[in-house]
């Protein structure tokens, strides 16, 4: 799919940047997980782990500070350069990183994981939540589970630049089905690259719930957050929480959401 392939190469684009600057963050000792995932997540204590479009790897580390053993996953071949890089840098040994589509996992992986985790900036790069939730079923073991935290559909729909001024534009369609395409990539953790093409899907409340329950998974636990987990403009860290908050948005509409699902037997 030509799409992917694009977006392949436009996140490769950010891989040595993102390194850099997510080693700078570990050196620092910021947070690496934010408040709600931590809270969320449980223990990783004894647990084999997929962390699905893990990018350079800062949060598989997070992860495995805790886990087993913790599989990173990422299409771009320069992430997973990167990711590895990362983890030799802080001597984790109980990491690997795989290059992959996560719609189309090697079969080796099949039933490896106790828990399939995924967070920040994930499901818009994929154009069909249903291959990803079959392939995310093949990966756990009966019993496991899948944990989600990403931005919510709902605020996808807005003008992100112009929430930070108080201006609410229903700018994209919610129920949209064509992906947005933009001609830059980048901006949180590294300078804007231009000259790609990026391709980031809307996928609603329903498609998300729908594609995993069709695939085998119970969804446990759905739960709408305020905060984002990046600056879109005129938001604030809260250092203590690992997110930004909208002034004036404590109670008035969800920025992003968690979820989590088990595996249920065959």
């Amino acid at each position: 799919m030509d799409e992917i392939e694009s977006n392949r190469h436009a996140w490769g684009t950010l891989a040595e940047n993102h390194y850099r600057h997510y080693k700078k963050r570990i050196e620092d000792g910021g947070n690496r997980l934010n408040v709600h995932i931590r809270n969320e997540l449980g223990d990783l204590s004894g647990k084999r782990v997929a962390h699905l479009q893990c990018n350079v790897g800062f949060d598989t580390l997070a992860l495995a500070d805790t886990a087993a053993w913790v599989t990173g996953v990422d299409l771009a071949p320069e992430n997973v350069r990167c990711a590895t890089k990362l983890a030799a840098d802080f001597g984790y040994g109980n990491v690997d990183f795989v290059e992959a589509d996560v719609c189309d996992l090697p079969a080796s992986l099949n039933g490896a994981y106790d828990v399939a985790f995924t967070s920040e900036g994930v499901l818009g790069w994929l154009p069909d939540l249903g291959p990803w939730a079959r392939s995310v079923r093949s990966l756990l073991a009966d019993g496991g589970f899948l944990y989600v935290f990403d931005s919510h559909p709902f605020y996808l729909a807005f003008d992100e630049a112009k929430l930070g001024r108080g201006e609410y534009d229903l700018a994209y369609p919610y129920f949209g089905k064509e992906p947005d395409v933009d001609d830059c990539i980048g901006g949180y953790a590294s300078d804007v690259k231009r000259g790609v093409k990026a391709y980031f899907w809307m996928h609603t409340v329903s498609d998300l719930i729908n594609a995993l329950v069709g695939a085998g998974l119970r969804i446990d636990a759905f739960n709408e957050f305020p905060e984002n987990f990046f600056d879109s403009s005129g938001l604030r860290l809260s250092p203590e929480k690992g997110l930004y908050e909208l002034p004036g948005n404590a109670d008035r509409f969800p920025m992003t959401f968690s979820l989590r699902a088990t595996a249920e037997p065959a």
